[in-house]
């Protein structure tokens, strides 16, 4: 038991502290252990593309794209709506999703796609945007939000993916 709790308070001592900005506006240590929390979550949230599909066909069910404007335009997944992320605030969340925070919502992104060609380049995978939009909305206090494990192809017609005439 000592052992334990010698190595507990040596990992403790030993872990750097994350450094709270002098801007009462950004939160690092926040978002790190909202990161965190949410990340056993998530794991429960991963749909196949077959899951993905049907849950878009329930009532109330809203696919978001978080891409860019830009990127939407160019093609997305039919029925899809776009707030890109760097968009989202509570009030333009409750702009496109309404108020009700148990609506499902689904997300997609670039790296769910095996074309890796404009509108979907591939993203380093840590940095898959899947990942910054879920713990952004659920950080926002969304919490039936369900993504899309699966790579596929937009030229397969179950996608539906639609592009939108400039």
């Amino acid at each position: 038991m000592r052992i334990i709790l010698a190595a507990a308070l040596l990992f403790t001592v030993t872990q750097p502290a994350l450094a709270q900005s002098r801007n009462p506006q950004i939160d690092y240590p926040g978002f790190a252990k909202l990161t965190e929390t949410t990340a056993p979550e998530r794991e429960k949230r991963l749909l196949s593309f077959k899951d993905f599909e049907a849950l878009a066909k329930k009532r109330g069910a809203l696919i978001l794209d978080a891409r860019s404007k830009d990127a939407f335009r160019e093609g997305h997944i039919k029925g899809a709506v776009n707030l890109p992320l760097t968009d989202f605030t509570a009030e333009s969340l409750a702009a496109v999703i309404g108020k009700n925070e148990k609506r499902p919502i689904l997300i997609y992104c670039n790296n769910n796609f095996s074309n890796h060609r404009r509108p979907v380049p591939l993203k380093s995978a840590p940095l898959a945007l899947n990942i910054q939009t879920f713990i952004n909305l659920v950080g926002y206090g969304y919490a039936n939000v369900w993504e899309l494990d699966d790579v596929v192809d937009f030229n397969d017609p179950r996608v539906k993916w639609v592009a939108q005439q400039s």
